[in-house]
């Protein structure tokens, strides 16, 4: 087949076709739509590009159409071909957004986007949601404001920002009641609360889970509550090498009680072992940390 069958090819065929016809379900609640993470049993393909594209958040695996059924076949390039041209024209069903799309033209850079939000205030919907749904106390949502790691989003949802070595914004986090996501454009690093010059060094998932676990332990003194935004990019490792490689550090992988949360927890342990630091698994109680939280706030 030329190249140009190939990309012809290609372009008739989505990788959600692929995840479909192979038994992966779209898990909702953790899409977006430029990012929407397909499920089946322990494994996650999170597909980007418009369908054009894919990536494994738990290895290093990504690529388009013909390298995904290889991946999940383990099948040779020719055979892959042919699995791809019987999908040629099946669409599978795609998700129905209730968020409009955010993919508008904007002439304001990503620090301006952020400088122009407020900061959640006690009586803003913003932090009803926080502390009402979320149960985040107020100490740490005043801590995490000092630190001007949050802003209010649309419709009483959460910006929590995702910052460098150098403490430069480049990008944040989004929750909300109905919505979950993270900033068009922006890049995911981490994001940082507590000591930043800290040795140990809690991993989470998500911003609120950083900031349910600074909850749980009443904001430890020596302490960066860390989140990597669900994703695992090449400047989220490269942060959390420089963190590792501190005298006396330790890297505490407190990420969630599933499958994922166990994947990135040994991520973390290999960065550890490679920075000859100290490392340590911390399990929530409950899947996460802000479930955990919510746990004890009923029991209390």
């Amino acid at each position: 087949m030329e190249q140009r069958e190939l990309e012809e090819l290609k372009g008739r065929v989505l990788c959600a076709a692929v995840l479909a016809k192979a038994g992966f379900a779209i898990d909702m609640k953790e899409s977006t739509r430029r990012a929407v993470k397909h499920r089946r049993g322990g494994d996650i393909i999170i597909v980007i590009h418009e369908g054009r594209g894919w990536f494994d958040p738990l290895s290093d695996a990504k690529g388009d159409v013909f390298s995904l059924v290889q991946h999940l076949d383990g099948s040779p390039f020719a055979e892959a071909l042919a699995r791809a041209s019987e999908l040629v024209g099946f669409r599978p069903v795609e998700p129905a957004w209730t968020r409009p799309d955010r993919r508008r033209k904007t002439d304001m850079s990503l620090v301006e986007r952020w400088r122009e939000r407020r900061t959640p205030r006690p009586d803003s919907a913003t932090w009803r949601y926080l502390r009402h749904e979320r149960q985040l106390p107020d100490d740490v949502l005043r801590a995490a404001i000092r630190e001007k790691l949050l802003r209010e989003g649309p419709r009483g949802s959460l910006w929590a920002a995702h910052v460098d070595d150098h403490g430069a914004v480049t990008g944040w986090e989004e929750r909300g009641p109905e919505w979950r996501g993270f900033s068009t454009g922006g890049a995911k690093v981490l994001f940082r609360l507590g000591e930043l010059n800290g040795l140990r060094i809690c991993v989470t998932e998500a911003a609120i889970d950083a900031m349910s676990l600074a909850a749980l332990e009443g904001l430890r003194d020596g302490c960066l509550y860390l989140s990597t935004g669900g994703g695992w990019s090449q400047a989220t490792q490269a942060a959390l090498q420089t963190l590792a490689a501190r005298p006396g550090a330790q890297l505490v992988a407190a990420t969630d009680a599933n499958s994922k949360g166990e994947a990135y927890a040994g991520r973390l342990r290999e960065i550890a072992e490679t920075a000859g630091c100290d490392w340590f698994r911390l399990t929530p109680p409950s899947e996460d940390w802000n479930a955990a939280l919510k746990e004890k706030v009923r029991d209390e």
